[in-house]
């Protein structure tokens, strides 16, 4: 009966969560007018999903828009995102792992194989989340190229999920790479961005926009699921996240060549 309180206050945080999860999901559906292009069903057995950040960590447009695309898919396996330290750090891993998150790491990785879950990760991490209106339609993976050691070692394949327009929700001046090295962030808090943006209703602001929420404005958004990919003949990993990260990038260079500012 001790943990009666404990496990009623945990239900409480996984409704409130999820209803969180189904909300912002509607909210990217008809204020930022998701599109979903599925070119290639996702595989029944457990596969890694690699997708890209738009701006922002957890409340990135980009994440809530693969919730909703995963949604729609129906799929018939449950889906564990592996999610950068900071949310932690900050004090917000309950309720991330309430949404189905884990610390990012091959070993969270590894458990949700084995239970046969889909494994969501965002490489490119605050290097991807933080990157600046100019490199709004860029993959930017930093060389991070673990993913494909990860799918390799597991025997599963790579769906990479492509998410176009998040970056036009605001202004990123910077991407504060500088920044968050002159101040020791990379070190203290494992991130390597501390974006300069402009945005309601912050205004100029270093680092706090994408943790903290903002009014994103109303950018069309889409996302495309892409064949799934499986590595070739003697390919070493960082070869096959090499083609990966190519692959996701003419996918988002094509989905954004006519693209219209906000309007998609």
């Amino acid at each position: 009966m001790a943990d009666e309180p404990e496990a009623l206050a945990g239900g409480a945080i996984f409704h409130a969560v999820n209803g969180f999860r189904r909300l912002a999901s509607g909210a990217v559906r008809r204020y930022n007018r998701l599109e979903v292009i599925v070119d290639s069903p996702i595989p029944e057995e457990p596969s890694l999903l690699v997708a890209n950040h738009g701006f922002g960590g957890i409340l990135d447009l980009n994440v809530f828009a693969i919730f909703a695309a995963l949604d729609d898919l129906a799929l018939d396996r449950p889906v564990t995102s592996l999610t950068h330290h900071l949310a932690w750090r900050a004090g917000v891993g309950r309720l991330v792992e309430a949404a189905g998150a884990r610390p990012a790491s091959r070993e969270s990785a590894m458990t949700a194989f084995e239970a046969g879950h889909h494994v969501l990760v965002l490489p490119g991490g605050d290097l991807d989340a933080g990157k600046s209106w100019s490199r709004r339609n860029q993959i930017v993976f930093g060389g991070r190229r673990g993913f494909a050691r990860l799918a390799m070692e597991a025997g599963v394949p790579i769906v990479p999920i492509v998410t176009a327009g998040a970056g036009e929700s605001l202004l990123v001046l910077s991407d504060g790479q500088r920044l968050a090295k002159a101040v020791g962030a990379d070190r203290h808090l494992r991130t390597k961005a501390l974006p300069v943006s402009l945005s309601i209703p912050w205004g100029i602001n270093v680092g706090l926009v994408g943790l903290a929420p903002y009014f994103p404005l109303p950018t069309k958004l889409v996302t495309r699921v892409l064949p799934a990919m499986r590595p070739k003949p003697a390919e070493t990993s960082p070869d096959y996240a090499d083609r990966v990260e190519r692959a996701m990038q003419r996918a988002l260079t094509a989905m954004t060549k006519t693209r219209k500012i906000i309007r998609g």
